[in-house]
């Protein structure tokens, strides 16, 4: 059978957070944590559709412990005010889940002019989790998932030196490229974090059905988008389903630090380690990612550390 939703141990007592807790694996990530007892803070761009998650997932849990927050990882002011507030009401984070992502979109800039793909799939986390640092290391055992994807095969030359691809944009490209940093940087930060209290894992969703399918096609309307969404209802799996991974990496007590969690049959299936080769555990590679994240955001993990 493979690890499910119910092997989910007890997490009561335990803050977690999930960016993109509206919808799709989010959603789905959020109302399996709360139904095992753990409150969960839900980040959205979008309020009113939060809400609306919210309601559904209370329907499906009730009495789930619940809170909405916005944040918009396109913008680094947002990112701290967020984590100020919530740093402040929870000094103790147990779980974060960084989760929220778009896909395929047109070529465009965050509010602080990264490209718009790198920007939020993966400088926004960065930053994220960077801010929330101190909260997540007054935890017993600290857990930061970190959601990459298939797509990551996508991100062509992978070119640090032009992480923007300025001159030379392509959706999917930027897409793979913005996936493919996601798992770097959780291998990335578990190892620097070597001999503290928390650890960092990567998972793979596999092929699932979310709104990022209809999302993309909407914004970009390209045979590929538009491929995906037609596809998706026959060959995708369940969110549910796709949020196991993240789920497994997340709260599975033998899980262990720095490694990528990935359906067993590739793109669907039961959770299980997945090996990810020397082409992406790369030291150079993994170092030099690491330097333009904490250059473009200005925020480094040994100020992380010190706070």
């Amino acid at each position: 059978m493979g690890w499910k939703a119910s092997d989910i141990p007890d997490q009561s007592g335990k803050v977690a957070i999930v960016t993109g807790g509206n919808g799709g694996l989010g959603q789905a990530t959020v109302c399996h944590l709360a139904a095992h007892g753990a409150h969960v803070i839900m980040t959205a761009r979008n309020l009113a559709k939060a809400e609306v998650a919210r309601r559904e997932i209370e329907a499906t849990v009730p009495g789930a412990s619940l809170e909405i927050r916005r944040l918009d990882l396109g913008s680094l002011a947002s990112i701290a005010a967020f984590a100020g507030v919530v740093t402040e009401a929870h000094p103790r984070i147990d779980l974060l889940f960084n989760n929220a992502g778009i896909m395929a979109v047109p070529e465009g800039n965050t509010a602080d002019g990264f490209e718009i793909q790198f920007g939020t799939n993966h400088l926004g986390h960065f930053a994220l989790t960077m801010r929330l640092l101190p909260a997540l290391l007054a935890a017993p055992a600290g857990r930061v998932v970190s959601t990459s994807s298939i797509a990551r095969f996508t991100a062509g030359k992978y070119d640090l030196t032009n992480p923007h691809m300025r001159g030379c944009y392509k959706p999917w490209a930027a897409y793979g490229m913005s996936k493919r940093a996601n798992l770097q940087f959780a291998i990335a930060l578990n190892r620097r974090l070597a001999g503290r209290s928390v650890t960092a894992y990567a998972a793979d969703p596999g092929f699932a059905r979310t709104n990022l399918q209809a999302t993309s096609a909407k914004a970009m309307n390209g045979w590929q988008q538009r491929f995906w969404v037609l596809a998706a209802p026959f060959v995708a799996q369940k969110a549910a389903n796709g949020a196991l991974p993240q789920l497994r990496a997340g709260t599975d007590p033998a899980a262990v630090g720095g490694t990528l969690y990935a359906p067993r049959w590739f793109s669907f299936g039961a959770p299980v380690v997945r090996k990810v080769g020397r082409s992406i555990d790369n030291p150079s590679q993994l170092a030099q990612l690491w330097e333009l994240s904490e250059r473009e955001t200005g925020l480094t993990l040994a100020a992380a550390l010190t706070r």
